[in-house]
């Protein structure tokens, strides 16, 4: 198994968090293992992909076929206490590790200057109860953003903030004026 440079293997808090108003949001994943902690800040494309990858690879696990393998990380390579973390993605994996039935979200610190080496930065160690409540707050907090064009598809801002000139109007008409036809 390769090693990454810190690992967080007791998990107890992953949660994921959008700051700003919608249109102009920030993504970041918070977890919590033992006394460290860590803020991955995620573009919300990449926090969608990997919602959605970890309930298909939730989907791909037969049920019932890890319940042989003892479901505990290993936690000698847990990082130190008081690790703090704050760091920019620039890019993820997931997977599953059959030996202990968990789940791994490893992830590169863009500012890394050690990119040469694919070592993560952080790996994650969440069991199947933990990755499927990521997922599904990672989707609703990822759908609370703006509202999306029922005619083209992409988002529609506020009037205040100038609307939404549809393509498929030819742009000659906001949302609202729409409406009111």
């Amino acid at each position: 198994m390769s090693y990454s440079k810190f690992e967080f293997t007791q998990i107890s808090r992953l949660e994921v968090e959008a700051l700003g108003k919608p249109g102009n949001r920030t993504f970041r994943i918070i977890t919590e293992s033992n006394n460290s902690v860590a803020s991955i800040w995620i573009e919300k494309e990449h926090l969608l992909q990997l919602s959605l990858s970890v309930k298909q690879l939730l989907d791909s696990i037969v049920e019932g076929e890890d319940a042989a393998v003892s479901g505990m990380a290993p936690t000698q390579f847990e990082a130190p206490e008081t690790t703090k973390l704050d760091f920019k993605i620039s890019s993820l994996s997931l997977r599953h590790d059959d030996a202990s039935g968990m789940f791994l979200i490893e992830f590169n610190d863009a500012d890394s200057v050690e990119d040469k080496d694919d070592t993560p930065d952080l790996r994650l160690w969440v069991n199947k109860h933990q990755a499927d409540s990521f997922a599904d707050q990672a989707m609703h907090v990822c759908a609370a953003g703006r509202p999306l064009c029922n005619l083209c598809g992409a988002p529609v801002d506020s009037p205040e903030e100038g609307g939404h000139r549809c393509p498929r109007r030819n742009g000659n008409h906001t949302a609202d004026e729409i409406q009111k036809i």
